[in-house]
């Protein structure tokens, strides 16, 4: 073979390893995000969940007008999104904090989301 031929098969490989590893980065990058954006949503059921049982009469199996009693439904603590934990504040509101199963941006610890609910809102911060 000429030099002009293995410089040819040289530089195919260096395109093609390159565009593989750009494949690999966009694919982990898409998965990063899909996970936060699934926790996000499980975290606004969650939290019209619990604004359903805050709001319902304690005769009908409701809070009346209270979150204390309220627990995350049995199957919806764990999904393939991630894990949920609440954390009832007092009787007027109640943090719902999730965990990813993927690694979030800073690359050492899973994608985590926490919901404030309260009677009338669902706030939603998002820390990784």
């Amino acid at each position: 073979m000429g030099q002009q031929q293995l410089l040819l098969i040289v530089l195919g490989v260096i395109v093609v390893g390159i565009a593989v590893v750009v494949g690999i980065n966009l694919f982990n990058a898409n998965a990063v995000s899909a996970n936060r954006d699934g926790v996000i949503s499980d975290l606004n059921n969650l939290g019209a969940m619990a604004q359903q049982y805050y709001k319902k009469p304690t005769s009908m199996g409701g809070g009346g007008n209270q979150f204390t009693g309220w627990t995350i439904p049995t199957g919806l603590d764990s999904t393939a999104n991630g894990t949920y934990t609440r954390t009832i504040n007092g009787t007027t509101s109640v943090t719902i904090t999730g965990v990813g199963t993927e690694i979030g941006d800073n690359g050492s610890s899973e994608v985590q989301a926490a919901a404030t609910v309260t009677a009338n809102t669902i706030s939603v911060s998002v820390s990784n």
